[in-house]
């Protein structure tokens, strides 16, 4: 037997369908400073806007478009719905 223990790697969380509507969770995983790239892994019907995207001035109001906030590092830091 090793003495060393191994430890696997966390599971990616399970996508999430829809729009967003457990906003905890969802402050719970932009918390953790996701890139991009895991964000749409993690919530792939949510729009997903990075700074200097262009997009239309349209309204939504059932958390399907999140405007991120890009922290020095790369990752996501913040944003809001809109």
């Amino acid at each position: 037997m090793s003495a060393s223990s191994s430890k696997s790697p966390a599971a990616p969380p399970l996508p999430v369908h829809g729009f967003v509507t457990d906003m905890p969770a969802f402050d719970a995983f932009i918390a953790r400073r996701p890139t991009a790239d895991e964000f749409r892994a993690a919530y792939p019907d949510v729009l997903l806007i990075l700074p200097n995207m262009p997009t239309t001035m349209e309204m939504r109001y059932n958390n399907s478009r999140y405007f991120a906030e890009i922290g020095s590092d790369g990752r996501i830091s913040g944003g809001r719905f809109q």
